[in-house]
């Protein structure tokens, strides 16, 4: 064999090794890792929550045009950088719902509602929340098919969402405070559970037993780590607590909500892509929010603006309202105390004191 040709063969020899490490398995293991975190795009962060969101879900958020919907006629916004969110949680029974409570029920309702307000600076929160059975005034609405509605006097809040639809329960809250939300975010049954089991569950400390057979909660006092299943009975419960009204499982709903951010806040999701993507995929699907933030570039540009936001500095306030002198079984809002609410929220200043007491407490 000649100089020339033995070169070629040892040279041959060496390019071999190097095509194949190309081609291992390992190495495509770790190419496939890299694939998966940079596809990673999404950064939420809710009350200083952290999710790395896989780019594909974006399609999987639902939209309400909110400007579309209400018009021009809202409250002008806020002239600082403080933000207002008006969140719901949906207690449609339709489809995958159904198997969570009572069985098929028609129509939906916000079984939960508050106006989260992250005043300038967003380093902090406070949470209102506006009892279910609250009676408001409902102003003339549009559906989303284009039918009229008119305003009605003594509706009950959470039946707005069914009647008319997620933009007139918007366009009631900005009347009735006289705050421009700036957001709108909606989450289901189905998707609450499904995001607490995919984070692995909540831990909740309760100061007394919790017995409702109607909810099928059963606690006792002390920690509990709660499961999707148990996390919505918990946030339902009000036969178990109180005098059994709403109000009284108002505070159960926002001694979760704090713990839920704090939960995922602690947790290295950027560690675990599998679980990353399964969060994703159970927040996304069950998402709905005002159109300006349906999408995953609109989702990172305002989570990574509250990431600042502690959830152990979230401050938790109920609507100051009154039991109803005509119906006990309602409640309505009380005066001074919710315009004293509102004003603060509407000029970005503290919150003071007397606003914060609720004749009616539920207790």
């Amino acid at each position: 064999m000649t100089h020339s040709a033995t070169t070629e063969s040892r040279r041959a020899r060496r390019a071999a090794p190097s095509e194949g490490r190309r081609k291992s398995p390992r190495g495509k293991r770790r190419w496939g890792r890299i694939v998966l975190l940079t596809l990673l795009v999404l950064l939420l962060a809710a009350g200083g929550t952290v999710y790395w969101l896989y780019s594909s879900l974006d399609g999987n958020i639902k939209d309400v045009d909110l400007d579309k919907t209400i018009g021009d006629n809202r409250p002008e916004k806020l002239p600082t950088s403080g933000q207002n969110i008006l969140v719901l949680g949906s207690d449609s029974r339709a489809g995958a719902n159904a198997a969570l409570d009572a069985g098929n029920v028609a129509g939906a309702r916000s079984d939960t509602a508050l106006v989260m307000h992250i005043p300038e600076g967003r380093t902090r929160a406070v949470a209102v929340s506006i009892p279910r059975d609250t009676l408001v005034s409902r102003p003339a609405c549009t559906k989303t098919d284009g039918t009229e509605v008119r305003s009605a006097e003594r509706v009950m809040f959470n039946s707005i969402y069914s009647q008319v639809g997620a933009a007139c329960v918007v366009k009631t809250v900005e009347q009735m405070s006289g705050v421009r939300m700036d957001h709108y975010v909606e989450i289901d049954f189905a998707g609450f559970k499904g995001l607490v089991d995919a984070i692995g569950g909540v831990t909740v400390k309760v100061e007394q037993d919790i017995h409702d057979s109607s909810s099928g909660l059963n606690l006792t006092a002390g920690t509990h780590r709660l499961d999707g299943t148990r996390s919505l009975q918990f946030v339902r419960t009000r036969h178990g607590v109180g005098d059994s009204s709403d109000l009284g499982r108002i505070g159960l709903q926002q001694q979760f909500m704090v713990a839920l951010l704090a939960e995922i806040k602690k947790q290295d999701l950027l560690g675990s892509p599998t679980k990353t993507y399964k969060i994703a995929d159970e927040l996304t699907t069950a998402l709905t929010t005002d159109s300006d933030l349906a999408s995953l570039t609109k989702l990172a540009d305002f989570g990574r603006s509250l990431n600042g936001v502690d959830p152990s500095r979230m401050e938790t306030i109920m609507l100051p309202v009154a039991y109803d002198k005509v119906d006990p079984n309602r409640v309505v809002a009380v005066e001074p105390q919710a315009t004293q609410l509102w004003k603060a929220i509407r000029s970005d200043s503290a919150i003071p004191e007397s606003a914060k007491k609720s004749p009616a407490t539920g207790g």
